[in-house]
């Protein structure tokens, strides 16, 4: 039982972390934001407002896991509607991120050292200010085939929100990373160029997504 337990737990640990990392990879305004404050004021500025964006994107998770929660028997009874559903939603969000400019999106400003808490603020009111997010998390959710079991456990809910937690820092950490080591070299005019690569990746997904499901229902 207690393997089971701990194999439970570790499954939706990863599902979480996978939820994280898909929900921060796209190269929104956050993300150009956290490029630009880790170019003018240093990799500590840069993460602590991917730090803000990862606290909002866990409180959208939570809303939307326990969404899940609830009609957790109707999702299974209609998985392949939310695989196509959820692949939908992906596959949308790929095109607007491939067809958005991020860099219009924002107004260009030196930013001082230090400022960690005011970066952690900033990021946090204006990743909270897109609602839509939750439809985003759903998405997602459905991709991963979330199972919570018969019933809602705080247990189950608390792992999925720590692994979304970890999985957003994870990838706030390795792009600030990045973009210090090469903050010599980088342009951030350039940033459409990954925008489309994040875009097409994304869809990609989605459309697989849509194609799983549509093949069961066809065939299973």
């Amino acid at each position: 039982m207690l393997l089971v337990s701990l194999k439970m737990g570790i499954e939706l640990f990863i599902k979480g972390i996978i939820t994280g990392l898909g929900a921060s990879i796209p190269l929104g305004p956050i993300g150009v934001l956290c490029i630009q404050r880790t170019i003018n004021g240093g990799r500590s500025s840069g993460f602590f407002s991917g730090v803000g964006a990862a606290c909002a994107d866990t409180i959208f998770a939570a809303f939307a896991v326990l969404g899940l929660a609830i009609v957790q028997q109707f999702i299974d009874a209609n998985l392949n509607w939310f695989l196509i559903g959820g692949g939908i939603i992906v596959a949308l969000l790929g095109l607007r991120i491939y067809f958005t400019n991020p860099i219009k999106q924002l107004r260009q400003r030196k930013q001082a050292k230090g400022k960690f808490f005011e970066d952690f603020v900033s990021t946090f009111l204006l990743t909270l200010s897109n609602p839509g997010a939750v439809f985003l998390m759903l998405g997602i959710l459905a991709l991963v085939q979330l199972d919570l079991g018969d019933r809602i456990k705080s247990f189950s809910v608390t792992t999925i929100l720590w692994g979304v937690m970890i999985g957003c820092c994870i990838w706030w950490f390795l792009l600030t990373w990045l973009v210090d080591r090469f903050r010599r070299f980088f342009r951030i005019r350039q940033l459409w160029v990954i925008n489309r690569i994040a875009g097409v990746a994304i869809f990609i997904l989605g459309i697989i997504s849509v194609f799983e499901g549509v093949w069961n229902m066809l065939f299973n």
